[in-house]
């Protein structure tokens, strides 16, 4: 969000019976942009048309009492009223400095390779509380890639592992066997990250831990993930694949847990 565009502040002021969030939820919203929540659906579809109709009229203030009924075509039953304040100067630049330092300090999550399995991860992991950076050596690859990631162009992906931040996720995926042992290794070797794993099959991951035994006598390997995406289903498409993927990684990454 951007300090020179009006902002206007929405709070869940009184809540009574079931709702989807608490007294208290704020969300922040101007013409094109929006930050946090107040419970999504129509609740919140019809609080921020209010509140973008209160930035074209000027309406400084205002409320919406709102029952979470068939008429709206939600099922709670409750009833939510929602506070609308539209924010001066001095609390924009309070309330976007707040946005970017929690856009910061999202988890990082690092897909290095982006070939097919690597595009259809971003395409999921854009949608989810993560920053998601692609790396790959071939611009032509990432340039593939319509998610809305960071793009990373890198010659030196172990580079990229050592400079991330502690309680990052290393998803390994490139397009060349011997550079999968080696970005997989460095992020095995960093022990603060919160997920590594690596495209394969048992025999790849057997493969990566007799190289480890002879590369990094030290490294421990059982916490690897390889294969990656390996569930019940046959399905092999992509999306499939990264689906399961995602959703390790998410479990790994809201558990609070590293490996050790």
């Amino acid at each position: 969000m951007k300090q020179d565009s009006p902002i206007v502040r929405l709070e869940v002021t009184e809540v009574r019976g079931s709702t989807p969030r608490d007294t208290g939820a704020t969300m922040f919203v101007s013409s094109t942009e929006s930050n946090g929540t107040i419970g999504g659906g129509q609740l919140e579809y019809l609080a921020v048309k209010k509140a973008r109709q209160n930035l074209v009229s000027k309406e400084k203030d205002g409320t919406l009492d709102i029952f979470l009924g068939p008429e709206i075509g939600q099922c709670c039953g409750g009833r939510v009223k929602i506070t609308f304040k539209t924010l001066d100067q001095a609390a924009r630049k309070i309330v976007v400095a707040q946005v970017l330092a929690d856009e910061q300090a999202l988890p990082k999550v690092y897909i290095f390779g982006a070939g097919h399995v690597g595009r259809a991860l971003a395409d999921q992991f854009q949608h989810l509380p993560v920053h998601c950076i692609l790396v790959d050596s071939r611009i032509e690859e990432l340039n593939l890639s319509r998610a809305r990631v960071e793009r990373r162009v890198s010659t030196l992906p172990e580079a990229e592992v050592r400079s991330a931040p502690a309680g990052s996720a290393f998803i390994v995926l490139t397009h060349d066997h011997a550079l999968d042992f080696l970005v997989t290794g460095e992020a095995l070797a960093r022990t603060d990250a919160v997920w590594v794993g690596m495209i394969g099959s048992a025999t790849k991951k057997a493969k990566f831990t007799s190289f480890a035994r002879a590369e990094w006598p030290a490294l421990a390997t059982d916490d690897l993930n390889c294969p990656i995406g390996a569930t019940r289903s046959r399905d092999k498409r992509p999306s499939v694949i990264a689906a399961a993927v995602v959703s390790a990684v998410i479990t790994a990454i809201t558990c609070d847990t590293t490996i050790r």
